[in-house]
């Protein structure tokens, strides 16, 4: 993450707003969260598992300013209501103001991808209470607590898996069929207030959820085949297009699935 020095942080983008980005301790969320921090923006980065990476990502972008804090890393399960409102509430008084951006990140699949007949309840009823419900919650917060007159921005992290339906993504792909729904419904209900919502779709990128269950050399090699470029994508390649949506530049963008995927769908 480069450093943002206070003579040079008038002209980023982000300057001045908040944003939430829940998922944010590895992977794509993390991109995220790190890139926004370069934008310009103050972070509050949700975690539920590995502590120590949020916590570091934190400290990191804090330790490239010497003005007040610019970052917070925030445990919460997002498929818990009282989570939800209080990682708000949290953001609100370290920030003393609302949040601008949301950013919808936090997501668990089944890295045996079982196959329909073979996904049990509890996997399935998990893959939901986070994916789709965690969403739910998280956009149902943003519509009362997103700034508004100044406009206010929600991206949910969807998955080109809801357009490719391969073989185990059954409950996933559902899942996130589900968030993409929430977030596009969102968008109209919010008219008036200058917030926009968009989901972004990617196709495979080098995670540790994309690798995870083994086979990781046999994972990649099929995944690169069916990608007009050539590679997997980085979790950058993502982060950006977020950076874009949550912008002033992004403002005529709403109600839309946008695949970033490098042509894999």
């Amino acid at each position: 993450m480069a450093a943002a020095g206070s003579s040079t942080r008038e002209a980023l983008p982000l300057q001045g707003r908040l944003a939430i980005v829940t998922g944010a301790s590895r992977g794509i969320g993390r991109a995220i969260a790190s890139h926004l921090a370069d934008l310009g923006a103050d972070v509050v980065i949700g975690y539920v598992s590995h502590a120590d990476q949020a916590e570091l990502l934190a400290s990191q972008i804090n330790g490239s300013s010497s003005g007040p804090p610019r970052a917070l890393a925030v445990r919460v399960d997002v498929s818990v209501a009282d989570d939800v409102k209080a990682l708000f509430d949290r953001a609100e008084a370290a920030f003393g103001r609302r949040a601008h951006v949301l950013v919808n990140c936090a997501a668990v699949l089944d890295p045996g991808y079982p196959s329909v007949a073979n996904t049990s309840l509890e996997a399935f009823e998990r893959t939901f209470a986070v994916n789709a419900r965690g969403t739910f919650l998280c956009c149902r917060e943003a519509a009362t607590r997103l700034a508004r007159g100044g406009g206010g921005r929600v991206v949910t992290l969807s998955s080109s898996a809801t357009t490719a339906l391969g073989a185990g993504y059954g409950a996933y792909a559902a899942s996130k069929a589900a968030a993409e729904a929430v977030t596009t419904v969102l968008a109209k209900e919010l008219a008036g207030t200058g917030i926009t919502a968009n989901c972004l779709a990617p196709g495979p990128v080098a995670t540790d959820m994309f690798y995870a269950g083994g086979a990781r050399e046999e994972k990649e090699r099929r995944a690169v085949a069916l990608c007009p470029l050539g590679r997997l994508g980085e979790p950058m390649d993502v982060a950006h297009v977020v950076g874009f949506l949550v912008s002033d530049q992004g403002v005529w963008v709403n109600g839309q699935v946008i695949l970033v995927n490098g042509g894999f769908v």
